[in-house]
């Protein structure tokens, strides 16, 4: 399953590109403006923390996102990587407490939506995602759907759409601890796949010539479990190509494993490339 999404992923962008390649706008008098590339435009962060001395950790995480919108496509991919060390005390079978420095988060995920305009403001949108997370609620789970947008406003200063269909997910649950023979094993759990709906809206707002504001809300709903995502952030712009952005991440799944949180939250500080 997870070789067929990310396939699937490499596919549908391959073949955006070849279609739009073909359908995209002449250039106009500005070559740095996103119409001169048939309506692309993108972005990536980069966020880097270490500490040493008392305490040790490191932190990384790392986005990347391409987005069109012309007159025809409304288009996203994305690629997001997390990961995370840190110093931390453990007590062997001994008894003994020993200083190690562990993997405390590894997370990498990425997507695409490629959506077909009917007119200016409502589109026919196919979407894929799959995520790996080891410290996770779930190992891994991978979505493809498909429904219709609506581009709800679109002004100079704000941007409003919602997006909603059917789709099909398969996931695999974290690993379970156990106690076999006095000793805690981590058992493997099965697959399990489901249909789903899902539901996003996205929210853009430009608060001055170069302080803006964004934010994502995914959900994707089934019977045996819900997920829930909020994204939300703020950009200044310090050139026409750099940025620094705040940003705050919520996600959570409504049925879990005993002893696994349904909330995990992400707040980073990133440095912003646009191109």
């Amino acid at each position: 399953m997870k070789k067929t999404l990310l396939a699937g992923l490499a596919l549908a962008t391959f073949a955006s590109f070849a279609v739009q390649a073909q359908d995209a706008a002449p250039a106009s008098a500005d070559p740095n403006t996103a119409a001169n590339h048939g309506g692309w435009s993108g972005s990536g962060e980069f966020g880097f923390a270490s500490t040493t001395g008392n305490s040790r950790s490191q932190n990384i995480n790392a986005k990347l996102g391409l987005n069109q919108e012309n007159d025809q496509w409304k288009n996203n991919f994305f690629l997001d990587a997390l990961r995370s060390k840190s110093q931390q005390k453990v007590v062997d079978a001994s008894g003994n407490t020993l200083t190690r420095f562990d993997t405390t988060a590894n997370r990498y995920d990425g997507g695409a939506s490629v959506g077909l305009k009917l007119d200016p403001r409502s589109y026919i949108v196919g979407a894929a995602r799959y995520e790996h997370d080891d410290f996770g609620a779930n190992i891994w789970q991978g979505v493809v759907s498909l429904g219709y947008g609506y581009i709800a406003l679109k002004d100079s200063r704000n941007e409003l759409s919602f997006e909603i269909g059917p789709g099909y997910k398969k996931y695999r649950p974290a690993d379970q601890a156990v106690a076999v023979n006095g000793v805690s094993v981590q058992q493997p759990q099965s697959t399990r796949s489901e249909m789903v709906a899902r539901g996003q809206a996205n929210y853009k707002f430009r608060l001055t010539e170069n302080t803006s504001f964004e934010d994502t809300f995914l959900m994707e709903a089934g019977s045996k479990n819900t997920y829930l995502q909020n994204d939300a952030g703020l950009a200044v712009s310090m050139t026409r190509k750099l940025a620094l952005k705040v940003g705050f991440q919520v996600r959570r799944n409504s049925d879990v494993l005993a002893g696994i949180k349904k909330t995990d939250t992400l707040a980073t500080t990133n440095l912003v490339y646009s191109f």
